[in-house]
């Protein structure tokens, strides 16, 4: 009689315990299929009005989103530093547009 009810007392804990587990297992496969979002704000909190062209490696433009209300423009250095530059600044609309040039005569 001990028996019948030890078992009859670990089978709710066995069932919680493979729902627990089906829940994980679906959990994580869905988290594995959806896009990764990286920042949910501004990334550039100040800008830096220029920066030389010939210290830019790259530059990224992030137009204005449901993360941020404001045009991004980041540059990688050659020294592999970032530094986020004001879209406003005519120096900043020159090196845009160098780049832009740059990138379509290749």
């Amino acid at each position: 009689m001990a028996r019948a009810f030890s078992a009859a007392a670990r089978a709710p804990r066995l069932l919680h315990a493979a729902l627990l587990l089906l829940l994980l297992v679906a959990a994580c496969q869905r988290a594995a299929g959806a896009p990764v979002v990286t920042e949910l704000r501004c990334q550039c909190l100040q800008t830096v009005q220029g920066i030389h062209f010939k210290n830019i490696q790259s530059v990224k433009m992030t137009p204005p989103g449901p993360h941020c209300t404001q045009t991004q423009v980041i540059a990688t250095l050659k020294n592999g530093q970032e530094a986020c530059l004001n879209p406003e600044a005519p120096m900043v609309k020159k090196i845009i547009h160098k780049m832009l040039n740059k990138g379509s005569t290749n």
